[in-house]
């Protein structure tokens, strides 16, 4: 009975290690798969707009011009539901830019201008 005790008390502190391990590695490997997803469209919105001199007005369709098979599921949300920022020049088009919907899981400097989770570092300014 007692060696029974022990065993299951070395398999619970063995597994209190392992499980958060475990769980970290999902979490790396979701974020990992979003910036894939992230550059894959960002890189096709570049093409759309290289071909057509004008961006997207949705992303279905860079899907219906076949510069995507299909909207890349955000790993986070298990669901294709981008945030998308205009360009500047609002008469090229719609979709400039993606972003992950999620802001408080956005890595540094993802997510909407302004709204950003974790902001890029401002660059220093030049001394003369």
């Amino acid at each position: 009975m007692i060696e029974l005790i022990v065993v299951m008390t070395v398999i619970g502190l063995l597994l209190t290690l392992a499980v958060p391990r475990y769980f970290q590695a999902l979490e790396r490997g979701k974020r990992q798969v979003q910036a894939q997803n992230l550059a894959l469209m960002r890189e096709a919105i570049d093409k759309y707009f290289g071909d057509t001199g004008r961006y997207p007005d949705r992303l279905e369709d860079l899907v219906t011009r076949r510069y995507l098979r299909a909207v890349p599921i955000d790993p986070l949300t298990d669901k294709a539901d981008w945030t998308t920022r205009p360009p500047q020049d609002r008469s090229l088009g719609v979709v400039a830019d993606v972003f992950s919907s999620v802001l408080s899981e956005s890595p540094p400097g993802e997510g909407p201008p302004g709204q950003e989770s974790n902001p890029p570092p401002e660059p220093a300014a030049s001394q003369p």
